[in-house]
């Protein structure tokens, strides 16, 4: 048993509105789940060409599978694999993928293509680790200290405190991040009928949203989900 988020692709407007290639991808999907498994929504259906980067549809999808870990799943696997931010985009996301056409390309294809871009992060990491290695063993303390190729212009000196602020900005940044992408789920939901804070927290909790720390929805946390949103808009 496994939940979907499913998408599906047409080039063109005209084959959209004729629901040519729409159909047989739709068919190719339904063929394609077995019993007990779930679509969680209706596919995301966009219409971009393939060599297009901006997909706000294919985006959708992948908020509502990173919310829900959910899998996306596409009819075919040329309607993504020829994109390569799409690529990038599934690796950063962190989402599972799988294609109706292709099963294995979930683990296999996939990983081919990334292979190069893991192995630079890697060789990053290790550079990293090795400089930082050097350092402590040359005597650099490496704790609540930082030193400088030449003198702070705040503090005067080439060693400073850390500034321990970072990590409640790099926390708020990611409650920020979350109520974001929550928020584009409840927009989705609002404009399909719900009209109530009760009614958006009981849709979120039938589709497997949980709340940042897990927990199940309830009004008032969709109320300040939506208060972070506007906040963050009202920053821009």
């Amino acid at each position: 048993m496994t939940d979907y988020v499913a998408y599906m692709r047409v080039s063109t407007a005209k084959q959209g509105r004729s629901g040519l290639g729409l159909e047989a991808q739709q068919a190719a999907i339904n063929g394609f789940l077995r019993e007990g498994d779930k679509l969680l929504s209706p596919p995301y259906v966009e219409t971009e060409s393939g060599k297009q980067d901006n997909r706000p549809e294919l985006e959708k999808a992948l908020n509502r599978c990173q919310l829900t870990g959910a899998t996306l799943l596409v009819a075919k696997l040329d309607r993504l694999s020829r994109n390569v931010a799409f690529i990038a985009t599934l690796q950063d996301a962190g989402v599972r993928f799988v294609a109706a056409d292709m099963p294995e390309a979930n683990e296999l294809t996939i990983h081919v293509m990334a292979a190069m871009a893991q192995h630079e992060r890697k060789a990053i990491s290790k550079r990293t680790k090795e400089a930082l290695k050097a350092a402590k063993d040359r005597g650099t303390k490496l704790g609540g200290w930082r030193e400088y190729g030449e003198k702070h212009p705040k503090y005067g000196q080439k060693r400073v405190p850390v500034d321990h602020t970072k990590g409640t900005t790099a926390r708020q940044s990611k409650a920020a991040e979350f109520s974001a992408r929550v928020g584009k789920v409840i927009a989705e939901m609002r404009a399909e009928g719900a009209d109530s804070m009760a009614e958006i927290a009981r849709r979120l909790n039938a589709e497997g949203i949980r709340t940042r720390r897990g927990g199940k929805w309830q009004a008032t946390q969709v109320s300040r989900v939506l208060n972070a949103v506007a906040t963050e808009q009202a920053a821009d």
